[in-house]
């Protein structure tokens, strides 16, 4: 039913507008309480199997949305209502900014991919904030907030921009994401090289336990697919070294090798999200598992339309899993065929718990590097 839906009616709107109008809906019925109840019933069924956890949280399972999708913290308790086991929200920035020009979101149908040069559209780390300190929550869900750095801010001062928005957010957040991979902020990606993510990711550290005293606030960092296997090797070593707690793996690429949509579509620039990106970020997942094992925790994101996807990230390593590309294709049944399909591959499989499962596929692999 979706899928006619999209094609005889979103496909026709652009991108943008049609997020806008989706999310609006969602929204909408998260705050009429009978209609939210029985949406949750049918859309977000929980199996105890998959009870995880991570970050030193509990969830209802392992799937969530990255971000991207929530920039605002506007439709938290419309996600969880779909079925997503945690929601990233963001990327927020220190300052408010409107993104780059539109047009900046691009839909790639014959790929089941998207192409975005959104450039951190947000209302800021201060507005942010405030709506979630009102927040009253509705569903229990995991809220993660994803940080990256304001775009008028030059790169020497991008360690004070990430601190301002952590000493705003850290407090409402379950857990913190230092973004530094996304493709659509200049300069960015250059915070990956580790002399410059180690005064970075202290800093937020030191931020985030000076300004929430009463428990840890877990810390990690999104990565690029485009890294070198050499630089994904170092970004994992860093990581165990500042006693990280985990690495999203991965964020969107720019490369557009072996795409079948017409060649003026897919060489707009921005970042490539969607099933073409899904054997990379595998490939760097795997590695990051075969380097850090389970001193850190991983989260595989990219690529994911299937709950054979996200099992297939989680025998490579990943305890938690994310999507956001695939629910424009697949729809708000997008998480419940994910849950089903992965409590199903969990009951054929050898493992007695979901998290007996992380990592397994390594056991009978013989090329992951060392």
């Amino acid at each position: 039913m979706y899928k006619l839906f999209f094609h005889l009616f979103f496909k026709r709107m652009d991108p943008e507008a049609a997020h806008h109008l989706a999310f609006a809906w969602i929204r909408l019925a998260a705050r009429v309480p009978v209609l939210r109840t029985f949406a949750a019933a049918v859309l977000a069924p929980r199996f105890r199997e998959l009870r995880t956890e991570a970050l030193g949280l509990r969830m209802h399972g392992p799937f969530g949305l990255a971000a991207g999708f929530d920039k605002n913290a506007v439709g938290i308790d419309g996600m969880a209502m779909l079925g997503f086991d945690h929601v990233e929200i963001g990327t927020v920035t220190a300052r408010p900014q409107p993104g780059n020009p539109k047009k900046r979101l691009f839909r790639l149908v014959a790929d089941r991919a998207l192409i975005n040069r959104m450039g951190f559209n947000n209302e800021g780390s201060a507005a942010v904030a405030a709506r979630l300190a009102a927040r009253r929550e509705v569903f229990r869900t995991t809220v993660g907030v994803n940080i990256g750095k304001t775009k008028v801010v030059p790169e020497a001062e991008a360690v004070a921009d990430y601190v301002t928005s952590t000493e705003r957010l850290a407090a409402h957040a379950d857990y913190l994401v230092v973004n530094v991979s996304s493709p659509n902020t200049p300069g960015l990606r250059n915070l990956q090289a580790t002399e410059s993510l180690r005064p970075l990711l202290t800093a937020v550290r030191e931020a985030a336990d000076r300004t929430v005293t009463d428990r840890r606030v877990p810390l990690l960092v999104k990565i690029a697919p485009d890294l070198a296997d050499e630089d994904v090797d170092a970004v994992a070593d860093l990581a165990v070294e500042l006693g990280l707690d985990g690495i999203i793996a991965t964020n969107t690429t720019i490369r557009r090798e072996g795409l079948a949509s017409p060649a003026d579509l897919a060489s707009e620039t921005g970042g490539l999200s969607g099933a073409p990106l899904g054997d990379r970020s595998l490939e760097v997942l795997r590695r990051l598992y075969a380097r850090v094992g389970d001193r850190i925790t991983l989260v595989g994101v990219g690529g994911i339309e299937s709950a054979e996807d996200a099992w297939q990230r989680i025998l490579a390593g990943a305890t938690l899993v994310q999507g956001y590309s695939a629910l424009v294709y697949e729809g708000p049944f997008y998480a419940r065929a994910i849950h089903k399909g992965l409590a199903a591959r969990l009951a054929a499989s050898p493992y007695a718990s979901l998290a007996e499962a992380v990592g397994a596929g390594h056991r009978n692999r013989k090329d992951t590097p060392a």
